[in-house]
C-alpha cells in the first residue's frame, strides 16, 4: 500500500469514527471523557492529522458498540505501513511528537542515518532479502527522518553511546559520511547530541536503545526494543522511570561541545581508514 492510499485509508477511518460518534449522541469532549483522551485528540482521529494505536482503537469500539470495526481497520492499515508491525505506531507518534529524546547503545538511530548506513544495517539483518525489498525499507527509513526538517519539527535530543562511533558500519567511507550527517545536524541545530563515553562504565537498561516522546495532546510515552519485537510504554509510572533512567545516562554524557569534537574526531580517523584502502 502506498503512502497516498494509507493516508485515504486513515481519512475514511477517521471519518467513519465521527459518523459513529454523533450517530452514537457523543460530543467529541464526551467520547473524549470515555477514553481518558482530550477532545483535541480525538478531532485529530477524526481529521486524520493523528492516527490512533491499535489500543486506542479497541477502547473506541468498546465506548461506541461498533463490534471491532475500528480495530480491524486499524490493524489492516497498520500492516500495511513500510515498517514492522511492532514500530508501525512509533513511527506515526514521532510524525507528531513535539519532544522527542532517544538513547542508543550500539547503532545510529533511524531518524539520524544516512542512506547508505541505513541500507548497511538493513543488509545485516536481511542477507537474503531482494534489493527491491531493503531499498523499500531505506526509502521508509529516510522518510521518517524529514521530520526533522520541517519549521515544525519536534525538539529532538539524542545520547549515544561511544560505541555507536566504533563499530564500523558499512565500511570507513560510509562511517565517516554518517558520522558528518550527525555533526552537521548538530551545528546547524536541528538536534542536541551527546556521546556516552566507554569511561563513564554502566548505565541504566544497559544495551537497550530508548526513546522517549512528549506531545501537546497526550502524556508522554516511551519505546524501547529488543529482537523483533518493541514496547510502546504509557503507564504513567513506567514512563516517568524510564524518562528518570534517561536522564542518568544523559547526566553522565559528555558535554554537546565535546561530544560534537569526539565525533568529528572519529569521522577523521575513518576518512583516513578509506583512504588508505
Amino acid at each position: 500500500m502506498t503512502n497516498t492510499s494509507q493516508q485515504v485509508g486513515w481519512e475514511f477511518w477517521g471519518s467513519e469514527l465521527k459518523n459513529r460518534r454523533e450517530g452514537a449522541g457523543l460530543s467529541q469532549e464526551e467520547l473524549g471523557r470515555r477514553l481518558f483522551a482530550s477532545h483535541a485528540l480525538i478531532s485529530r482521529f477524526e481529521s486524520a492529522e493523528r492516527r490512533p494505536r491499535l489500543d486506542m482503537a479497541i477502547q473506541i469500539d468498546q465506548v461506541l458498540e461498533t463490534d471491532g470495526f475500528f480495530e480491524r481497520l486499524c490493524r489492516k492499515l497498520l500492516e500495511a505501513s513500510p515498517y514492522a508491525s511492532y514500530f508501525a505506531a512509533v513511527a506515526e507518534l514521532e510524525r507528531v511528537a513535539t519532544r522527542i529524546c532517544e538513547f542508543e547503545s550500539m547503532s545510529v538511530p533511524g531518524l539520524l542515518q544516512t542512506a547508505a548506513y541505513a541500507r548497511a544495517v538493513t543488509l545485516a539483518g536481511n542477507p537474503y532479502a531482494t534489493d527491491e525489498y531493503i531499498e523499500g525499507l531505506v526509502r521508509a527509513r529516510l522518510e521518517r527522518a524529514t521530520i526533522l526538517k520541517g519549521e515544525d519539527r519536534p525538539s529532538y535530543w539524542a545520547v549515544l553511546h561511544e560505541a555507536v562511533l566504533r563499530v564500523p558500519v558499512g565500511g570507513p567511507t560510509v562511517m565517516a559520511e554518517q558520522l558528518e550527517h550527525l555533526t552537521q545536524l548538530a551545528r546547524e541545530r536541528k538536534i542536541v547530541m551527546q556521546i556516552f563515553p566507554f569511561a563513564a562504565g554502566p548505565y541504566p537498561s544497559m544495551g537497550r536503545m530508548v526513546t522517549v516522546m512528549e506531545f501537546d495532546d497526550a502524556p508522554p510515552t516511551a519505546y524501547t526494543e529488543g529482537v523483533y519485537s518493541g514496547n510502546l510504554l504509557d503507564e504513567p509510572a513506567v514512563v516517568k522511570r524510564t524518562q528518570q533512567s534517561y536522564d542518568l545516562i544523559r547526566a553522565a554524557a559528555l558535554s554537546p561541545e565535546a561530544s560534537l569534537a569526539l565525533i568529528e574526531s572519529a569521522a577523521e580517523d575513518y576518512k583516513r581508514c578509506a583512504s588508505t584502502t
